[in-house]
């Protein structure tokens, strides 16, 4: 494939932001580990917090959009080991989103019963700094480490303040799931990096990422078994069906504010699959796009089906998650230019969406203890709040008009009609359909529907309604306003996706051309108006 551009960090930012970045959330978490007051703790986490936001928006300030290639790039060589870091349209509105629910989480740990707890806190920040680092990773080695990291918040928090009784068999579910996912990914970044290793220029084996781009992988040997490795090791962390077991366990019993940025977490593995997979082995997954389609399209159904039948608001979003996440999948592998836009851009919505709407479910149960929704009602009146932002969350979700993932949506349902056919579309629409029936039916049954029982709420001391304020008015702000004013992240997407995709097209067309017979016209890849891109 062709060269990439690689534009460092000192052409564009005035220190090296991207591990900046990833270091204030880290610190702030050893002072909060360090400190012996608990409201000490909280201030020190809302600082670090706080300045990582605004570090985001400077990195979304100095990110040039009509430049393609990796941006505010660097690299470390050190003890046999690479460190490497970068940002395009691809990785880096994931950025500005980790550190922005991060602080929410934090908003709204300050109205919980959680507000003393220094451990939680500093799992939250330790989250945010492991978050940064593996979106903004250019060696696969040093993405695996990132997210082999990534255990160690999910399970302290989990055992720390989980609303389940069963926690520790909760994180032994979970460990099984992740280290087999961890595992395979491992075994797939190995095997790739070996294969490739006699097509590199210096026959050295190499885990960078911009390396094994530019090299053949025409000879690559096992590539079959390194997509599924691969494969199954990022639709785990998605998830997709049927490794998606362990995410309505984990969103029924651990704790809610941990879900919500946990829900970034899970972008990991579509952004892995976009990264590591579709770039380095395209003629291979090109292959198998059809064993995915297939995967996908039962996603989206079985999700939507399984939600509908919970009682269980909790796992209701989950299963809506699973259904959600195989129309990413499936924009994955449209190979094209609008199914990937559709897909990053979704992805970045629903995570913001979802994250809503577990809130609202949070905040609700911070007030009633249930999580049932036969036992909730009436609840519009006296939480205009969180009705408002529960819903304005759902719609998005829905790719309703004015919200981003209605845009996401054509997008992506462009990009598939143009891949697959208009049968597909028809599934997709069908799925998206159950899913938006069966959160308006939550929304009506937790807000407008008489209650059931009386419910007497847990404490007498009212929750403090201006910190729900901020955490409505910011997800709602966020959603209206890029709803309605798509365009220039759609431009930011669009600096990795329209070379990328020209490359794509480029490689897979050559390979197709390749099979031909001897005596049919070969069209020079040249001839590809995108090559050169």
């Amino acid at each position: 494939m062709a060269i990439t551009p690689v534009i460092p960090w000192s052409e564009s930012a005035a220190f090296p932001l991207l591990t900046m970045l990833t270091l204030i959330p880290l610190a702030t978490m050893a002072a909060i580990l360090l400190s012996r007051s608990s409201s000490v703790a909280l201030r020190i986490g809302f600082a670090g917090a706080l300045s990582t936001v605004l570090l985001s928006f400077y990195l979304l300030s100095v990110f040039d959009a009509d430049r393609p290639g990796i941006q505010l790039a660097e690299e470390i060589h050190n003890l046999g080991f690479t460190y490497s870091v970068g940002v395009d349209g691809a990785n880096i509105l994931f950025i500005p989103l980790t550190a922005i629910f991060t602080l929410l989480v934090l908003v709204y740990t300050s109205i919980t019963r959680h507000a003393t707890d220094r451990l939680k806190i500093a799992c939250f920040l330790g989250y945010e700094g492991i978050l940064i680092g593996a979106f903004s990773a250019m060696n696969l080695m040093q993405f695996w480490l990132w997210c082999v990291l990534e255990l160690i918040p999910v399970v302290l928090l989990t055992i720390r303040a989980g609303t389940g009784e069963n926690r520790r068999w909760v994180v032994a579910f979970l460990l099984q799931h992740w280290l087999s996912g961890l595992l395979m990914t491992l075994a797939g970044f190995m095997l790739l990096a070996f294969g490739l290793m006699g097509a590199t220029p210096d026959a050295e084996l190499t885990f960078d990422w911009l390396k094994l781009k530019e090299v053949s992988n025409a000879h690559l040997q096992y590539g079959s078994l390194i997509f599924f490795l691969l494969f199954f090791g990022f639709a785990i962390r998605m998830p997709i069906f049927p490794f998606h077991g362990w995410l309505p366990v984990l969103a029924e019993q651990g704790t809610v504010a941990s879900v919500a940025i946990f829900l970034v977490g899970l972008k990991l593995g579509v952004y892995g699959a976009i990264r590591f997979i579709l770039p380095l082995i395209p003629e291979i997954a090109e292959q198998w796009s059809g064993f995915v389609l297939t995967l996908g399209l039962i996603s989206i159904v079985y999700g939507a089906l399984l939600a509908l039948m919970q009682i269980n608001i909790r796992r209701l979003l989950a299963f809506a998650v699973v259904s959600h996440t195989g129309m990413l999948v499936i924009g994955i592998f449209d190979f094209n230019k609008y199914g990937m836009e559709g897909t990053i851009l979704l992805s970045v919505a629903y995570g913001l969406a979802t994250a809503g709407m577990f809130f609202s479910v949070g905040l609700i149960y911070e007030w009633t203890r249930t999580a049932f929704i036969p036992r909730l009602g009436g609840l519009f009146d006296a939480n205009i709040t969180i009705a408002f932002l529960f819903v304005i969350s759902a719609l998005t979700t829905m790719v309703m008009p004015g919200t981003p993932g209605f845009d996401g949506a054509h997008l992506l349902i462009e990009g598939t009609a143009t891949r697959y056919g208009w049968l597909v579309v028809s599934a997709i629409l069908l799925g998206n359909l159950l899913a938006a029936g069966l959160l308006l039916r939550a929304f009506q049954q937790m807000f407008i529907a008489a209650p059931k029982r009386f419910l007497q709420p847990h404490s007498s001391v009212q929750q403090p309604a201006r910190k729900e304020q901020v955490i409505a008015v910011v997800i709602c702000a966020l959603l209206i306003g890029t709803g309605f004013y798509t365009t220039p992240w759609v431009h930011v997407i669009d600096q990795n996706v329209v070379a990328s995709m020209s490359e794509l097209d480029a490689v897979l067309n050559s390979s197709h051309h390749g099979t031909k017979q001897s005596g049919t016209v070969t069209v020079p890849v040249g001839a590809k108006g995108g090559h050169n891109e």
